[in-house]
This record gives structure tokens, sequence and C-alpha cells, in this order.
């Protein structure tokens, strides 16, 4: 039996027209575009297919509608039988990976994304904070960096350990830009802002995942029943405790993205699938392990190629 690795973008990875194929030849998909708007109280799926893209960008939309992309395509490939044996996801992505793993409702999940990326949104005020990605410098080097800049009263933290070479770091701009200065000068290959709305994945998070916690008290979160790769351990967990507190501690935590591709090719995957827009997860599994046999589903074309591979290997 093969194993498969299903993979679940996040926040940058959103586009005007994502999900159009599915939505034009799936009235199931379409049911689902229209749940979505019910839940949510306004034409989501009008944003996603038409824009406009300032509006489809900012968090409190980009998560759902990335959300909503995801679980639309997923409901695909399992209509035509394939499972996965492992999931997880990208931060954001996470919460697509639960959703496959049957832990979170369709209705929860996407009224969680929309109260997390509105309390993101508002966790710090415009223009405080801000993001950067470090290319070809080791992560020690990197930490230590950010927690000298830290301790002298600048909050800077590690946000994301991409694959190796690529980390980005986040906290106030002012901690950012001397990061980022001091990490140029330690020999990193380019080291540059990066155009979002808040320092996500930092200290400076610690507020709103404390009101997250609230909206995850009123959610029902079941036991997983295929291993999710959580971001903040990159180690599978299972239970609904263990969900939760790890869904609070990853708005303020490092995502671990390297190691979390890294434990599941020790698993044995066969094939890892990113379900959803773009091909930034895709490139991470190529940069963790070259060898690895990759798929990327955004359209119907790619879904097919998928299902008709996957049903030759097992």
């Amino acid at each position: 039996m093969s194993k498969f690795a299903f993979l679940f973008p996040g926040q940058g990875s959103q586009a005007v027209g994502m999900g159009q194929t599915f939505f034009d030849e799936h009235q199931e998909v379409r049911d689902l575009f229209e749940k979505a708007n019910d839940v949510l109280g306004y034409s989501l799926s009008d944003l996603m297919l038409n824009g406009p893209e300032e509006d489809l960008t900012k968090t409190e939309n980009a998560q759902p509608a990335l959300l909503l992309n995801s679980v639309a395509i997923f409901e695909q490939i399992k209509k035509a039988g394939i499972e996965p044996s492992m999931v997880a996801g990208h931060s954001l992505g996470e919460y697509s990976a639960l959703y496959a793993a049957g832990a979170l409702s369709f209705e929860d999940a996407i009224k969680a994304v929309h109260e997390r990326g509105k309390l993101m949104e508002e966790a710090v005020p415009a223009n405080q904070g801000t993001m950067a990605a470090v290319l070809g410098l080791d992560d020690e080097t990197i930490i230590n960096i950010t927690q000298e800049i830290t301790s002298n009263g600048s909050t800077v933290n590690v946000a994301n350990y991409n694959c190796p070479g690529q980390t980005v770091i986040s906290g106030t701009v002012e901690g950012v830009n001397e990061a980022v200065e001091k990490l140029k000068e330690s020999g990193a290959k380019r080291a540059l802002p990066l155009n979002v709305s808040g320092p996500f994945h930092s200290q400076l998070m610690k507020p709103a995942s404390a009101q997250f916690e609230t909206v995850l008290n009123d959610m029902n979160i079941n036991k997983a029943q295929v291993p999710v790769y959580a971001n903040v351990t990159a180690k599978p967990v299972h239970t609904e405790d263990q969900i939760k507190q790890l869904l609070v501690e990853q708005l303020y935590s490092p995502v671990q993205f390297t190691k979390t591709l890294e434990n599941m090719v020790e698993e044995g995957v066969d094939a890892f699938v990113e379900i959803g827009h773009g091909k930034v997860l895709a490139g991470l599994v190529k940069k963790v392990h070259r060898p690895a046999k990759v798929f990327n589903i955004q359209d119907v074309e790619q879904l097919n190629e998928f299902i008709k591979w996957a049903k030759e290997e097992s």
C-alpha cells in the first residue's frame, strides 16, 4: 500500500481565481463554496473567484479562502477513494490538515481561521510589525542574532524553518530591520523584508493567542484519524487536548516545516501531495529531500493526473 503525505499551503499562496476549474466542474464544490458563504455571512466565493486581490489578500479573507480551496480539492481526492497516510500544513494550512484528518468539521475550521485572521490582524498596530526571509545562513547564527536583538529591547524571532537555507524572521519593524543588517554581515546570501501585514509567529502574537484560545474552546475538536504533524513540534498529534494546545501555541511559535518533512520522509512516504493553490510546499519538499515524488494539485487536470498515478501504484 502506497503512503501519501498530503500537504496544505498557508497564507501567501492565495490568488484570485483559485479553485475556478473545480467550481466549474463539480456541483459538490459549488455547494461547499455556498456553505462557506453561509457560515461566514459574506460571499467568500465571489472574493476568491473574482477579487479584488487587495481584499482577498487581507488576512481575515485569505485564511478562510485558502482553507476552502484546499478542502474542495481534498474532497475530490477522497471521492476517488484515495486517503492520506499522514498530513501537515504550513501555518494556516494546519487547519486544512486537521479537517483532512477528521479532527475539525468544515464549519468549525473555516470559522476558526476567519477569527484567527482577524485576531492576527488586530494583535499589533499597523506598520509596527513585519517579517523577513533569510537565505543561505545556518539556523544557529540566525537564532543567536535574533535573541541578542530581542534581549536589547526590539522583539524579533524565528518564524518559519522552511527548508535548509531558507528561514523567516518576524517581529517589530525595528527588530527585523536590525536583524536583516546583522544577518547580511554574518554571511546571509539574502535577507529581505516580506510584504506582510503583521509579525506572524512571533512573541508579539501572544495576546492574539490568548483570545484565540476562547474561540477554540467553543469548537468540537475530534481525535485525528491519521497522524497530523504539528507545526510547533514537527511530530504527529492525535488527541483533542494536544491539538488545541498546539494550535494556540502555533500563533507565536516557529513553524518547524523542515523537521516535519524530514520526519515524514523517515516514515517512508511514497509521494508528497500539495493540495491547494501555489507550489511553495512542493518546492520545499524537493529542497529537503530531492528524490521525493511530489505532486501539486491546483486544477482539475492535475487532480486527474494524480488520481491516475495513485491508482496505478496501489
